[in-house]
């Protein structure tokens, strides 16, 4: 029986253990969440990638294999936010989770309705504003982590996050096993978050060969690019990011408005749903406007190497945790591991503990 660490993490969500798998577009379906409610860690669909109706399907399934708490990521900017909010209430799911700060009265909707808002931020002062708004608890990401990240490393944005507020702060970026788990609840932590961890699962629809892409790189192997739309994504290294990397601003920007055309087509949305929600984007997020239009890349690119596993067409998001990641787990051995280790280390810390001799 793997060993248990209670936190507020925990308590907060009704899970066993304090292990967070993150909302990865393409990589976070039923599959994989179900997989990680059953080995008592909290799994995240992720939606952004998905329209309404296979969000729908996608809880359905979620529901159909697992009765323990899950989560649903949602865009807090995208134009259809609040419908999203309302299916979560009807479905009973226990976790919203942002990767932006929803609006307040959002929050208010979804606590009124008892349901866990847990936000991811960047910056301590984004944590402090959402705490005020309402939300239970915060993921912070270091700039270890894959996808859309920020300068701060884990070890010192953690501990400001920690000393801005009083509610939950789950730690990601950079984590992959049971030390990591030790250190973050030693720093305060309520527990971890790992996406690049869970994505080399069994359980993860990536492809194999994708999978065996990822296991075969080392430390150096990931690069935070601006060219794949506009913001810093921490993402393999590969030719085609080192294409992007040495390409001119014209090249992004023409395949954003190609690969918006692809977006639109997949996602059933029209362009005066498509420029809403680029106004919407460029408002929360204080983008410019060849940010907004190279937006489009993310979904297709990501798309193109995750799901279709073509590296000539699409970019692999990758924590730097990619460079020491060698095996590829059920998702049951890899919460097992990570808690019982975790529990081991943070017993010899204790015993590291020594009383002055008196007298």
């Amino acid at each position: 029986m793997t060993a248990r660490l209670r936190t507020p993490l925990t308590d907060l969500v009704g899970i066993e253990h304090p292990v967070v798998q993150t909302g990865m577009g393409w990589v976070a379906g039923p599959r994989l969440v179900a997989a990680t409610a059953a080995g008592g860690g909290l799994g995240i669909l992720a939606s952004a990638t998905m329209t309404f109706a296979e969000l729908e399907a996608a809880i359905a399934k979620t529901k159909a294999h697992t009765g323990k708490p899950f989560g649903v990521n949602i865009r807090a900017d995208a134009t259809d936010a609040t419908e999203r909010i309302e299916l979560l209430i009807r479905e009973q799911v226990k976790v919203a989770s942002f990767a932006l700060a929803p609006k307040q009265e959002l929050i208010a909707r979804l606590k009124d309705a008892g349901v866990v808002v847990i936000p991811s931020i960047g910056a301590a002062k984004h944590a402090v504003k959402v705490a005020a708004w309402g939300a239970d608890a915060v993921i912070v990401q270091g700039g270890e982590g894959g996808g859309h990240t920020g300068p701060v490393a884990t070890t010192l944005l953690l501990p400001s996050v920690l000393d801005a507020v009083d509610i939950p702060v789950v730690a990601a970026g950079g984590f992959f096993d049971g030390r990591g788990l030790a250190a973050a609840l030693s720093y305060g932590a309520a527990g971890v978050a790992m996406g690049t961890r869970f994505l080399l699962t069994r359980e993860s629809t990536v492809p194999d060969a994708i999978k065996q892409e990822y296991l075969g790189r080392g430390l150096q192997d990931t690069v935070v690019s601006l060219k794949v739309d506009g913001m810093p994504h921490r993402v393999l290294n590969t030719e085609l990011v080192a294409r992007l990397e040495n390409s001119g601003n014209w090249r992004g920007l023409t395949a954003a408005v190609a690969n918006a055309a692809r977006f639109k087509s997949m996602s059933g949305m029209t362009w005066s749903a498509l420029i809403r929600d680029g106004l919407a984007m460029r408002k929360t997020k204080d983008l410019t406007w060849s940010q907004v239009i190279m937006a489009a890349n993310t979904p297709m690119l990501l798309k193109a190497g995750l799901v279709e596993g073509n590296t000539e067409a699409g970019v692999l998001a990758a924590g730097q945790v990619t460079g020491i990641i060698d095996d590829l787990p059920t998702v049951a051995e890899l919460i097992d591991h990570i808690v019982t280790d975790a529990v081991a280390r943070i017993d010899a810390m204790a015993a590291l503990r020594t009383t002055a001799p008196t007298g």
